[in-house]
């Protein structure tokens, strides 16, 4: 994408609203140097920081600080950039920001620095949403996958995997254009395995994107069985407090009960649902259709039983009500009144069967083990990248187009439909970087930001 160039010029305070040591304003665009001659009264030196005084549009003194200018194109977003670092505040940076309005600026939208940034081709698209991605990172793992993607790691192997498929539509469409050539050289042995060897690279990058993807948004495992058998004992076990109501009462979940626990750098909402059964108490009755509701939300379910009493629920009965692709797993609580040692095996129907005690915590890290690999995720990967929703479906729809370009090679399919999937194969991939990007995607994208990143 060329860079574009943008009439107005934005301001914004970057940082979050409160008291705090330092408060930052950034002013972006082609009035920069106007807004900065007004406001500290002469350009400092580009990137070094100055201490200086800082005015409204009257010219009295608002704050002292430190300024730093960075002039275009080599700044965040490519167009002269001023920064204010004054002291925090509300009241402080309402009146800075207000200067810099009555100066000519107007409010920056939410992530309009990136998006300029991303404009202006500083960085492609997958790196402005790893920005978003770092600030909001929820663990040490998901911070360091963002900052890959941020230096531009997930770009680079999609970049290539476009230049590869540009290559091998060279080929094709240059057989098109020269009908008279033999095109056995062309549509054959060599050309498949360059199509497959693409299509295991794209499988690879595939499962990376995926693992980046459960970093960044976490999993829902919801926890379902019948009153009494312990669930609120184990999500209190799982995040390590008190987090819900523990009586030998039957009933006393009613509304889910939400919290949040770390595996192995993943994150994991889980949710405890009202005891399954019937009941006459009307509070009870919304209780138990609020927890399928949950289930139809969940990544992993967890079936808890009593060990020694059987359940009267069916697996079949729950997986009805459990979104397409989510995993169920049994977990046998309370075997410590047996004194019975922790287990975990698959029953008849292939299912996993956890056997545990949430009330003193053995087996816990079975489940834990088992949570991790029923979602592929795998926390020794040292080279994850962050990555969306948005980017497993568009490598998956590249995949796509691939194999159907692999499958008209072996039909001996025209030329012209061998190249028109490797065409969309390669567009797929486009739309990650930006390359190819409707604008109510990229409206979308950036509206998620922070205002003043």
């Amino acid at each position: 994408m060329s860079g574009a160039a943008q009439s107005d010029t934005i301001a914004a305070v970057a940082t979050p609203p409160g008291r705090s040591g330092i408060g930052v304003l950034r002013i972006s665009g082609p009035g920069c140097r106007h807004i900065a001659r007004q406001m500290i009264g002469e350009l400092p030196p580009p990137r070094h920081a100055s201490f200086r005084g800082f005015r409204d549009a009257g010219g009295g003194i608002l704050d002292r600080g430190i300024v730093l200018f960075f002039p275009g194109p080599h700044s965040y977003t490519g167009e002269d950039v001023l920064e204010l670092q004054g002291h925090g505040g509300d009241v402080v940076m309402r009146l800075l920001l207000q200067a810099a309005l009555d100066l000519g600026a107007r409010q920056a939208r939410p992530g309009e620095f990136t998006e300029r940034a991303f404009l202006n081709d500083r960085i492609d698209l997958l790196q402005a949403e790893a920005t978003a991605d770092l600030i909001e990172s929820v663990s040490a793992a998901a911070a360091r996958s963002a900052m890959r993607s941020l230096e531009g790691a997930f770009s680079q192997r999609v970049n290539s995997l476009q230049q590869s498929l540009t290559d091998l539509r060279v080929r094709v469409e240059g057989a098109l254009d020269f009908p008279d050539e033999d095109v056995d050289a062309v549509i054959g042995v060599d050309l498949t395995y360059s199509v497959q060897e693409q299509l295991q690279i794209i499988d690879e990058l595939q499962l990376q994107a995926d693992q980046g993807r459960l970093l960044r948004s976490g999993i829902d495992v919801v926890i379902v069985g019948s009153p009494n058998v312990g669930k609120s004992s184990l999500i209190n076990k799982l995040v390590e407090r008190e987090a819900a109501i523990v009586t030998d009462i039957p009933g006393t979940t009613r509304d889910p009960v939400r919290e949040i626990c770390m595996i192995d750098g993943l994150q994991v909402t889980l949710t405890d649902t009202a005891g399954l059964r019937e009941s006459e108490d009307r509070i009870e009755q919304e209780g138990v259709r609020r927890a399928g509701l949950a289930l139809v939300r969940a990544d992993v379910v967890l079936w808890v039983h009593d060990d020694q009493i059987a359940d009267t629920d069916s697996a079949a009965k729950l997986r009805q009500q459990m979104a397409a692709g989510a995993v169920l797993i049994e977990v046998n609580n309370k075997i410590d009144r047996l004194a019975q040692a922790p287990y975990r095996q698959n029953n008849e129907t292939g299912t996993t069967v956890i056997g545990l005690s949430a009330l003193i915590g053995d087996g816990l890290d079975y489940l834990r083990e088992t949570i991790r690999e029923c979602v592929g995720y795998n926390p020794a990967g040292e080279d994850l990248f962050a990555a969306r929703e948005r980017h497993v479906r568009g490598l998956a729809d590249a995949r796509g187009y691939a194999d159907r370009a692999l499958q008209a090679i072996k039909n001996d399919e025209p030329l012209e439909v061998i190249a028109e999937n490797l065409r969309h194969a390669q567009q797929s991939l486009a739309v990650l970087t930006g390359q190819f990007s409707a604008d109510d995607l990229l409206g979308e994208i950036f509206s998620r930001f922070c205002i003043g990143k």
